[in-house]
């Protein structure tokens, strides 16, 4: 057998080995693009633990846009999924309301924004900061 040396329990009915050989195949394929539009809603769906008509309910409140095929089907990539799983998360766990699910993505998305673009300046400012000092070195060699 392919996976006996994992020593997994063969027993179906016993959920945890259910849930460990899902784990595993998950683990072995290879995971699609992050923004690749691979899962269709019912897919999406069960991957959350949502019933399809929530997504499409968090779809229409503007909290997850899907792409769409040249069919129209709604196709959810695994940022997505992901997105919808902190969105059950702060519904379901932390109790906030769909309102304020809104806001939180929003500023959560203005902070990544920001952060990225502080890297960046940060970045910039290192390599002025290495070029002045090698200016500066050139200009020690030269006798200046």
């Amino acid at each position: 057998m392919p996976f006996d040396h994992l020593n997994l329990d063969n027993d179906i009915s016993n959920p945890y080995t259910v849930f460990s050989t899902r784990k595993l195949r998950a683990n072995t394929v290879d995971s699609p693009n992050f923004d690749e539009p691979c899962y269709i809603i019912s897919v999406a769906a069960r991957l959350v633990d949502m019933h399809p008509q929530t997504l499409r309910y968090y779809e229409r409140l503007g909290l997850i846009e899907p792409s769409r095929s040249n069919g129209k089907i709604r196709l959810y990539s695994a940022r997505d999924v992901e997105r919808l799983r902190q969105i059950h998360n702060y519904v379901n766990d932390l109790g906030v309301n769909l309102a304020g699910v809104e806001i939180i993505m929003n500023l959560t998305e203005k902070m990544a924004e920001m952060e990225a673009e502080i890297q960046r300046l940060r970045s910039a400012l290192e390599d002025r900061d290495a070029e002045n000092r090698r200016q500066g070195q050139e200009g020690v060699d030269d006798g200046i």
